[in-house]
């Protein structure tokens, strides 16, 4: 009596499989148009709000009597305000073995990403606040992940910040996308980096097999490989009623082993179509730790917000609050330089645009 039961079972994959497969032709034509989609997000003249020209933008940034510290950059001065976050850190009222732990007291500064998540690697817990920690379930069970919620002139911008999925961990990872309805993961590592794994493949190996976990089947519908980054589609289906979510996958995959990506523009690109992709939910983002390329991302994405909408912006402050609720964001200083460079380039570009 067994065998039939096994028949039955396989062929109700059969038919999951190729009822989700015959949605990739629809896919492929909205993957067609990704190339005009991305010319979109590079062009300057698409940064600013509809009602302002880009010049009259970044002058009424720039003259703001609040806001001429914070856009201003140079490379001393973004290492102080740094030096200052870490003083704000390390004297506050918590514990400074919590700091310890997430390399804030540091006495010497690497220009390595030093982020050591992956499943062959020991790594040290990625302390956070229980209050901004991701539940899963009923029963709120644990996973590396915490809401980052940033205020910048009066508006929030919401994110899930986590460690990298591991192979032990994938199906919770997946369980905390569709509770949290995102439409959009951002990873801003590859799987391995200078011999070592820094993520799991957490997603389908290719668009004929999906990836079956335990509460769901995946499916990667289309994919487009970009100089910077990857785009993938997936259709996540919930076992236990047949829905659907559909989910974009962005990797970058241009971040160096060690330091930070130069030229900047392919970043630029990368976080500006992230945002145009994002419809649901918090925007999911993931490292290997979760916390140092992470925070980069989160911050430039306000920063680049505030521009289009013509807000002031405090660099710092942005900084400050994501450590609040995710001990060692940005954890390095060359990361910290990072974001001003980027920032500055994109504001350049403005000034000189006719």
């Amino acid at each position: 009596m067994s065998a039939p039961r096994k028949a039955t079972a396989e062929s109700e994959n059969l038919e999951s499989t190729n009822k989700h497969r015959n949605t990739r032709k629809a896919f492929g034509k909205d993957m067609e148009g990704e190339d005009s989609n991305l010319k979109d997000v590079i062009s300057w003249e698409s940064l600013p709000s509809s009602s302002q020209t880009p010049r009259s933008v970044t002058r009424e940034v720039l003259a703001k009597e609040d806001s001429s510290e914070e856009v201003k950059f140079s490379p001393q001065s973004s290492q102080n305000d740094y030096e200052d976050i870490l003083k704000d850190a390390t004297e506050s009222d918590s514990d400074p073995s919590i700091w310890a732990t997430s390399g804030f007291l540091r006495d010497k500064w690497s220009s390595e990403d030093e982020e050591l998540a992956g499943p062959s690697q020991t790594v040290p817990p990625q302390l956070h606040d229980d209050s901004t920690r991701v539940p899963l379930g009923e029963n709120k069970d644990y996973i590396n992940a915490s809401y980052i919620r940033i205020m910048n002139s009066g508006e929030e911008y919401f994110y899930i910040a986590a460690q990298g999925p591991l192979p032990s961990t994938t199906d919770d990872f997946w369980q905390m996308v569709l509770e949290n309805n995102s439409n959009v993961i951002v990873m801003i590592t590859k799987e391995i980096e200078g011999g070592v794994v820094k993520c799991h493949h957490y997603w389908p190996i290719s668009m004929k097999k999906p990836l079956e976990l335990k509460n769901c089947r995946i499916f990667m519908e289309n994919y487009q490989i970009l100089q910077c980054f990857i785009i993938r589609i997936f259709q996540v289906v919930r076992k236990s009623t047949g829905t659907s979510h559909f989910i974009k996958h962005l990797q970058f995959t241009n971040w160096p082993d060690h330091g930070t990506p130069a030229p900047v523009d392919g970043f630029i690109k990368y976080v500006r179509y992230v945002r145009k992709s994002h419809l649901t939910g918090p925007v999911l983002v993931h490292c290997s730790a979760g916390v140092g390329r992470t925070g980069v991302f989160l911050c430039v994405d306000v920063v680049f917000c505030a521009i289009e909408k013509n807000f002031p912006f405090n660099i710092k402050n942005i900084v400050a609050q994501m450590r609040e609720q995710r001990y060692g964001m940005i954890q390095t200083k060359e990361q910290y330089c990072f974001c001003y460079k980027v920032v500055l380039e994109v504001l350049q570009k403005i000034l000189t645009f006719d």
